[in-house]
């Protein structure tokens, strides 16, 4: 047999090189729907179960401080959806008509196989027909979820993609699992439910009969989830059935992250969980997430994987749309340019002073926030009133220093702060009224 041409030599190196080279890594990104922050055991709640939750925060680094930025309508899961897959502010998903790279598209490029799971309603639709296992129109996961098993669809149909995916694993995966649960309407199976005694949940910290600041948004849907005044007995009852749903939700990721190591890939795999916002489930007297407060808008977020820290928690400030950015550095892919949200990988590497200064919050034009070290700033323009919380006394934001004199000045700064801020995210939101309308409500209002 004559031997190769030099040609033929680098050509069969080469391609033994590249058929040498390990396939990137696998990503799983599991969002849920309307899950606070405090709703993981791991994280400080001994009232809730979620053990394979907890074997995540276990295996990873888990984010204190990751917000939802807010939106402009009252279903702000549609907003944060959004931003999470296009990787921008929602003030330019909005002002942007053109399409835009998303998540999916760019693994696309990148040799990935991508696949979805995601609720049918309130969400990014243009992104999502750019994953190419999806079933479009969107499965409804509402019958599950009506049916007292949350999520069973969706580790279902993960599981079964996976299944198929290691038939030929010449390539990586990216799998996005973003379905409906713990949004209400919230129904648990049987013995989901009796695991919780609701006489036995501790009510929020801040739990109150009403929220009695006029933030424009006390009668929207969520609002009328529950009557007012908030009872005790009623809001230890939604968070039974609230804690139920999770617990449900948490065995179907359990399900998930079996598969993945039954396959043999955990070791080559990322994962990354959190929720598109949180919920306010008593907390301020209010129910929903249209509202700035930490509990409506920040989540957990969880990243895992090869070369990632194990059990740590960093305060870091991080917006959910750096979620794009940062998966795509795990992968070793170039983010597009078009993105404003930053890679969270240096801070895995234990790199400090990597994370935001300062996290911007809105929402319509009714509220809007800022937050700088341990100072939170949220005013209300309808009613040109505002609150100051030092977060690191009271978490909770309970007591509202806002007209002391002696943060006087420190108002004026996170006010100049903000509008530095919508400068630099093109929120052209008035920040007080000409014609404010009333501040103060009380029980009457409900009633009209």
């Amino acid at each position: 047999m004559p031997s190769p041409t030099r040609r033929q030599f680098t050509a069969l190196v080469s391609a033994s090189l590249l058929a040498a080279q390990p396939r990137k890594a696998n990503i799983v990104f599991i969002l849920t729907d309307d899950q606070r922050f405090d709703t993981i055991r791991a994280l400080g709640n001994p009232a809730i179960r979620t053990p394979n939750l907890d074997a995540l925060v276990r295996a990873g680094v888990t984010f204190r401080n990751a917000y939802c930025m807010g939106g402009h309508v009252g279903a702000v899961c549609l907003p944060s959806r959004t931003m999470i897959q296009r990787g921008v502010s929602w003030f330019t998903a909005v002002r942007e008509q053109k399409p835009q790279p998303n998540l999916a598209s760019t693994f696309n490029d990148s040799g990935y196989v991508t696949y979805q799971f995601t609720k049918k309603g309130n969400t990014d639709h243009p992104a999502q027909r750019s994953y190419q296992f999806t079933d479009y129109p969107l499965p409804d996961d509402q019958a599950d979820r009506l049916s007292g098993q949350p999520g069973r669809q969706m580790a279902d149909r993960a599981i079964d993609f996976l299944e198929r995916w290691k038939t030929d694993k010449s390539k990586p995966f990216l799998m996005y699992l973003a379905g409906g649960s713990p949004h209400d309407p919230r129904v648990a199976a049987p013995e989901a439910l009796a695991r919780y005694d609701a006489a036995k949940i501790p009510l929020p910290p801040n739990f109150q009969p009403w929220h009695k600041l006029n933030n424009g948004e006390l009668k929207v849907r969520d609002e009328t989830l529950a009557p007012w005044p908030r009872t005790p007995e009623e809001i230890r009852k939604q968070l039974r059935d609230y804690y139920a749903v999770i617990t449900q939700m948490d065995e179907q990721i359990g399900r998930i992250v079996k598969t993945v190591k039954d396959l043999g890939e955990e070791g080559n795999t990322y994962f990354a969980f959190t929720s598109d916002q949180g919920l306010a489930m008593g907390s301020h007297g209010l129910m929903g997430k249209q509202n700035l407060y930490d509990h409506s808008m920040r989540a957990g977020l969880i990243l895992a994987g090869p070369g990632i820290p194990k059990n740590r928690q960093v305060d870091d400030f991080a917006y959910l749309f750096d979620i794009y950015p940062t998966l795509c550095e795990l992968a070793g892919i170039a983010p597009p340019s078009t993105l404003e949200g930053r890679s969270l990988a240096p801070i895995l590497r234990g790199q400090r002073g990597k994370g935001r200064d300062a996290i911007f919050l809105g929402y319509r034009d009714l509220q809007r926030a800022v937050r700088q070290g341990r100072w939170k700033l949220i005013v209300y323009p309808k009613i040109n009133r505002q609150q100051l919380f030092d977060l690191q006394r009271d978490p909770d934001e309970i007591h509202d220093l806002s007209a002391h004199p002696e943060h006087a000045t420190r108002v004026r700064e996170l006010r100049a702060l903000m509008a530095q801020q919508q400068k630099q995210w093109g929120d052209q939101a008035a920040l007080e009224s000409a014609q404010p309308a009333p501040a103060e409500v009380d029980l009457s209002y409900f009633a009209k």
